[in-house]
């Protein structure tokens, strides 16, 4: 009863009189399932979700291509993530895991009141339309891709690295600080180009994602050229697009880890709490309106460690703690990266410190040469964070269990920014942000136009949309951080 692990007992109540159904070669009874029923079976081991209107046990489902994203909506619907990230013939996959339907609950509707009936009834309308909108978009063309533009913007990327080997190579001040600038600017740029392709943006035939092309387009904006593993950042950042800014609980697989900063800094009051019996924590929070921007200057450097923590096994932290850690993401991160794939990506990340410790190793000096390192991932560090950041800090945060459907979520914790063509360059897309989120497989290059279309339907349906620019957003990010500081002092005084 689907491959993702054993049949779960279930409640008598839920057996489907249907006719039985093949999966996996043998032949079993679907079973008619209530949304409260579902619910039930919310972990990692005991994980049952819908998709449509029918159910699926993903329980130990370690295999899943895109990582632990699988287990974040356990217990709950996950059409629109399942929609929004796969391309139509994923559904095939689904037939191994199908263990029955879902099914209202007779005495949960006849106990509804009239008000409680239409705004159901308006929930469905309106998750149809944004479901419509998507097939006009993919009518109008916009998920497919152009090659050309893409072909620029990795040739850009060679002229960048050649120029910071240029400068590095000078002796000169101008050329220790602009080669520095440069090399952060390619890392930056790299990181882009590694999400658009790790999102199947980049290699596609015929709208559907081209694996191969894909797959060693990804270690090689990932791996070799940021020194990321490829593997762990598509676990860590799919999580972040199906749950952003919703702050998990039990395992921490059903919440956003890029929010998961504690004990440095924390998003909402519910996460600082979690730190209010820890001296270091509470010091933290206490500055964090001032330690945010000088910790931007050093998070590359922390997913360099994680990357290298999870291509080698590394159970104990180094430097930086791992916030998102937990015994339930160990197992799935050790299932999810083995064999040659493993190889593969540990052989590169070792090409990369070698590449880059080569074009340090260009200045005059040691001492010279580690100033450039460290001058260039503090660059990146910025250059990189505080784009991401933008798109969703400061903006609320929700309980694993108050979240709203995909759109709402996406639309009200995630921030455009605006600004020049410079901005728009800078920034590698996530300038438009919110639609990013709503259409994570949209090329770079057709979010413009996209944008026009979800701006006019937020307003159709009164949805408030987040715009700000690189200053205005940033000073926004900085006043929640201290009323989040502020709030926590207030609740929880130091004794």
């Amino acid at each position: 009863m689907g491959k993702g692990g054993e049949a779960v007992a279930t409640d008598k109540a839920v057996e489907a009189p249907m006719d039985k159904v093949q999966a996996n070669g043998a032949e079993f009874q679907p079973l008619q399932i209530t949304k409260k029923e579902m619910a039930k079976h919310n972990t990692v081991s005991d994980c049952w979700m819908s998709i449509g209107t029918r159910v699926y046990n993903m329980s130990n489902w370690h295999e899943h291509p895109g990582g632990s994203v699988i287990f974040t909506h356990s217990g709950s619907d996950m059409t629109d993530v399942f929609n929004m990230f796969h391309p139509p013939d994923a559904s095939n996959l689904l037939k191994q895991f199908y263990i029955g339907d879902l099914v209202d609950d007779e005495d949960e509707v006849a106990a509804m009141t009239p008000e409680e009936m239409k705004t159901k009834e308006d929930q469905v309308a309106f998750e149809k339309a944004y479901r419509r909108l998507r097939s006009q978009m993919k009518k109008a063309g916009l998920f497919k891709i152009n090659y050309w533009y893409y072909a620029y913007k990795i040739a850009s990327q060679f002229l960048l690295v050649g120029l910071a080997a240029w400068c590095a190579s000078s002796p000169t001040y101008a050329g220790f600080f602009s080669g520095a600038a440069l090399l952060g600017l390619f890392w930056q740029q790299s990181g882009w180009l590694c999400h658009d392709v790790c999102h199947n943006q980049l290699a596609q035939q015929n709208g559907q994602p081209f694996s191969h092309w894909n797959q060693a387009l990804g270690l090689m904006f990932g791996n070799l050229a940021q020194g990321f593993s490829v593997k762990w950042w598509k676990d860590k950042h799919n999580r972040h697009h199906a749950v952003p800014n919703v702050h998990g609980s039990g395992d921490g697989l059903n919440g956003d880890p890029d929010i998961d900063t504690m004990p440095l800094l924390a998003w909402s009051l519910k996460m600082a709490e979690t730190g209010k019996d820890s001296n270091t924590a509470r010091f933290m929070i206490g500055i964090q309106k001032f330690s945010y921007i000088p910790l931007l200057t050093i998070a590359r450097l922390s997913w360099l460690q994680q990357g290298i923590q999870f291509c080698w096994n590394v159970e104990s932290d180094g430097i930086f703690t791992n916030a998102t850690k937990s015994e339930e993401l160990n197992k799935l991160q050790k299932a999810a990266l083995s064999g040659t794939e493993k190889y593969i990506e540990q052989a590169l990340l070792i090409l990369h410190h070698v590449w880059v410790f080569s074009l340090c190793s260009l200045r005059p000096s040691f001492l010279s040469g580690l100033g450039f390192w460290f001058s260039a991932q503090a660059t990146c560090g910025i250059l990189l964070f505080l784009v991401t950041s933008l798109g969703h800090n400061g903006l609320v945060v929700y309980e694993a269990n108050e979240r709203p459907d995909y759109w709402k979520l996406q639309v009200t914790t995630t921030r455009n920014i605006s600004g020049n063509w410079f901005v728009h360059w800078l920034c590698g897309g996530l300038e438009y942000q919110v639609d990013h989120h709503l259409f994570p497989t949209m090329p770079r290059h057709s979010l413009p136009k996209a944008h026009e279309l979800i701006v006019s339907f937020c307003k159709e349906h009164d949805l408030k949309y987040h715009e700000d620019d690189l200053f205005n957003g940033t000073m926004d990010i900085i006043k929640h951080l201290d009323q989040i500081a502020q709030e926590f002092i207030t609740e929880f005084p130091a004794m």
